[in-house]
């Protein structure tokens, strides 16, 4: 017993001895008053001071297809948080959506959280391979899970795609509030499958089925507003973390018809005059420099590329509407971020929170409209039974000036804008053009921030050690990030990136190319079309030595002989 509780029974009973006596009463409240003050009212709970922290994921999105970076498609929102804050010209995501989702969540190169490859796991003869398994594992911590265990308010908003179990879902994995995507893709309006009408597409609401609502449903602005209303609802002393998932812009093209007509012409002009005028605008801006060469637009097959001036007026009217979909796709999704940024500036919490956005994977270059789908082909593209995608040459304007798209470890499938916003903290009217950042540096960052430490243990299991670094000591300019050693393997392609040199295997290529390893010096030609590796041999040896290394290290197998088993 405190001497707290000692003084308070004591008062209490002295105040009860003196109740028969009305002489008393004076006394009484005297004592009354002593044993209130040693019980005073309980304070108001100070507010936590840490930062709230938002990360913002496009998906399919291209190195060149924001306006910060070069684009014609307006996106003042993201654009406005790239100008007070930092934006990245060399920083980079694991080149598909599964991968870049695990490695964001959990700080960890994605094969040593269990999707190296994607959400339905991979087998060799009839075994599940532990690397490829197709959910995150238990030897990996999420960002949600080790921000709630520090006090923060977790929350996830779109896709999810890192498992499509429920077990695995973001209820699971330490997010308190989510609206959750579980699958990869769907239609934006009803979210009905694309690849057969019996498949299941999970949309979850705080772990409850989710079915959408007969009209007015589009799912980027409904990942929006539940990430918004998730803010408004939070404990208001508690700080928050928000994972906010786009599917934008990820086939099918599917825009509202308000912002498609927005767009409709301004792609007449075709691919080759978009990348150009693109190519223009980052040297002006400075994230590319005035040697730098760009590399070719037919460098993947000719048949996937025709030439513009060769279209019939149907096929020209037919691919500028593909692209004034896609347009329309990121402008809305520019528009949802811009109305969570608002009510951050409402609310006062703006300057203290950290708002990191980047894209999963280079642009997509998959043509669905070669697709056997079991939507009909005669719809116009971007109407709700419509599945169309924008193909290879638009996807080369999207990655503009890099080569080769999503899913390869070439630049074009890898490099990703990069925006951090931070009012308190990072200085404004901000370019990096040397740190090497990489997905696997969020959750650094983000514990960081938090004033969080990585744990050996979680929850009774023995945690892989976090490969990421924090990128805050960059954000002030302070980063030593440029020499460091990254790399990258999805379904065979391969890379290895150290200071200025990338090493890089494409295996596959529609499944015919099998290319020898290259060897690329990034600080002169970043667009990679001068391989060196007969030149530097030694370096070549070192650094592929060093990516077996790695390789063997996270799990990486050979791709013979692997089959998908979702």
């Amino acid at each position: 017993m405190d001497y707290h509780q000692i003084l308070n029974n004591t008062l209490m009973n002295m105040c009860f001895n003196l109740l028969p006596s009305r002489k008393s009463v004076t006394l009484i409240s005297i004592l009354l008053s002593l044993l209130l003050s040693c019980n005073p009212a309980p304070k108001e709970a100070k507010k936590d001071p840490r930062p709230n922290i938002i990360v913002i994921l496009a998906d399919d999105m291209g190195f060149a297809d924001i306006g910060a970076y070069g684009s014609e498609i307006p996106t003042p929102h993201l654009d406005a948080l790239a100008n007070n804050g930092v934006k990245y010209t060399q920083f980079y995501n694991a080149g598909r959506c599964c991968p870049t989702r695990a490695s964001l969540l959990t700080g960890l190169y994605q094969h040593q959280a269990g999707v190296g490859h994607m959400a339905g796991g991979l087998t060799r003869n009839d075994s599940v391979l532990p690397a490829y398994q197709g959910f995150l594992n238990k030897q990996c911590v999420t960002i949600g899970e080790m921000l709630k265990s520090s006090g923060y308010e977790t929350m996830h908003s779109g896709k999810w795609h890192v498992g499509n179990d429920r077990p695995y879902w973001p209820g699971q994995r330490g997010f308190d509030r989510h609206f959750s995507f579980i699958n990869g893709a769907g239609s934006y309006f009803n979210l009905k499958p694309f690849w057969n009408e019996s498949q299941k597409i999970d949309m979850v609401l705080d772990g409850e089925d989710y079915l959408p609502p007969k009209d007015g449903f589009y799912l980027t602005r409904s990942i929006s507003d539940h990430g918004l209303k998730f803010i408004q609802e939070r404990q208001p002393d508690q700080p928050f973390f928000l994972y906010l998932a786009y599917t934008a812009p990820h086939w099918p093209l599917h825009a509202l018809k308000e912002d498609i007509e927005k767009f409709r012409g301004t792609y007449k002009k075709g691919w080759a005059r978009i990348r150009e005028e693109r190519f223009e605008r980052m040297k002006a801006m400075g994230i590319v420099g005035e040697h730098q060469e760009m590399s070719p637009i037919f460098d993947y097959n000719d048949t996937y590329t025709p030439e513009w001036e060769n279209l019939s007026e149907e096929e020209l009217d037919l691919w500028d509407l593909r692209m004034a979909v896609y347009a329309a796709m990121i402008y809305r999704m520019d528009q949802g971020i811009g109305q969570i940024v608002d009510h951050l500036k409402k609310t006062d919490q703006l300057d203290n929170t950290l708002i990191m956005f980047l894209s999963d994977n280079g642009a997509c270059h998959e043509p669905m409209y070669e697709w056997d789908l079991v939507y009909p082909r005669e719809t116009e593209t971007g109407t709700p039974d419509s599945f169309d995608a924008y193909g290879y040459a638009w996807a080369n304007a999207s990655n503009t000036p890099f080569r080769l798209f999503k899913s390869w470890s070439m630049e074009g499938g890898i490099r990703t804008p990069f925006i951090a916003h931070w009012p308190d903290v990072i200085p404004p009217k901000t370019m990096n053009t040397t740190d090497v950042g990489h997905i696997i540096d969020i959750m650094a960052t983000c514990l960081d921030v938090a004033q969080t430490t990585y744990p050996d243990e979680f929850d009774g299991n023995v945690l892989t050690p976090l490969e990421g670094e924090s990128l805050l000591p960059s954000f002030l300019g302070n980063g030593r990030l440029d020499n460091r050693t990254v790399f990258w393997e999805h379904e065979g392609n391969q890379a290895v990136r150290e200071g200025k040199w990338k090493l890089v295997h494409t295996r596959r290529s529609k499944g015919e190319m099998v290319r020898r390893w290259e060897l690329y010096n990034l600080e002169e030609d970043f667009t990679e079309l001068h391989d060196l590796s007969d030149k530097f041999p030694e370096k070549k040896a070192e650094l592929m030595a060093k990516y077996l290394a790695w390789a063997e290290k996270v799990g990486v197998e050979n791709w013979d002989g692997i089959t998908r088993w979702d």
